[in-house]
């Protein structure tokens, strides 16, 4: 790395905290594997209460804070300790919640290009959105910023959803997710994405 390509890193990131994203630390990390390659993004859709935004809950749920009590719907998850890296609103505000350097709790039960446990090698990214459905242009445009920033520190090759790497299993973020955007955005190659999700050529 040159030291002009060491500044622009040092502009972005600190100890695996992005600089352009409001931090709020979860517990719910832990230590990657000696030797860990972090070249896999995976894309996440959460709403707490499902299908209700701009709310509170889904920091509390990452900083285990959440009053399990406070909606019907939180008994299904009560007790669940999870977490991501980043987390961004549909108003595209990006929050950070565990350092890239360390392992996030979002994959769960996972494989992907022929590695399982896909959290000791990945940065999850959570939008705020529902399963399925459509995200707002502001959360594109913080997600095609944040994917480029990431190769600055990480061997990033792979964007997958939930849905690829927990397939059957998960579902997020869903066909409304709009792969062809990101892909053009970020102008990286096919063999970076799901063959699923670059069948039709990206005009």
């Amino acid at each position: 790395m040159t030291p002009a390509e060491a500044a622009a890193t040092d502009a972005l990131w600190d100890r695996g905290w992005y600089r352009f994203a409001r931090h709020e630390p979860s517990p719910n990390f832990g230590p990657r594997p000696a030797q860990a390659q972090v070249d896999l993004i995976v894309l996440h859709s959460i709403s707490l209460p499902p299908g209700e935004y701009g709310g509170d809950e889904v920091r509390q749920l990452f900083t285990n804070t959440l009053d399990w009590d406070a909606h019907p719907y939180f008994q299904r998850i009560r007790g669940l300790a999870v977490s991501a890296h980043f987390f961004i609103r549909r108003n595209g505000e990006l929050w950070q919640f565990v350092s890239c350097d360390a392992r996030a709790w979002h994959a769960g039960e996972s494989c992907y290009r022929g590695r399982h446990n896909c959290n000791d090698d990945s940065i999850g990214i959570e939008l705020e959105g529902l399963e399925g459905g459509p995200f707002e242009p502001a959360q594109y445009e913080t997600l095609t910023g944040l994917c480029a920033a990431l190769p600055q520190c990480y061997p990033v090759q792979h964007v997958a959803g939930h849905e690829h790497i927990a397939t059957g299993r998960k579902a997020d973020p869903g066909p409304g997710f709009d792969w062809s955007l990101l892909r053009q955005s970020l102008g990286w190659p096919p063999q970076y994405f799901p063959c699923t999700v670059v069948s039709t050529p990206v005009s």
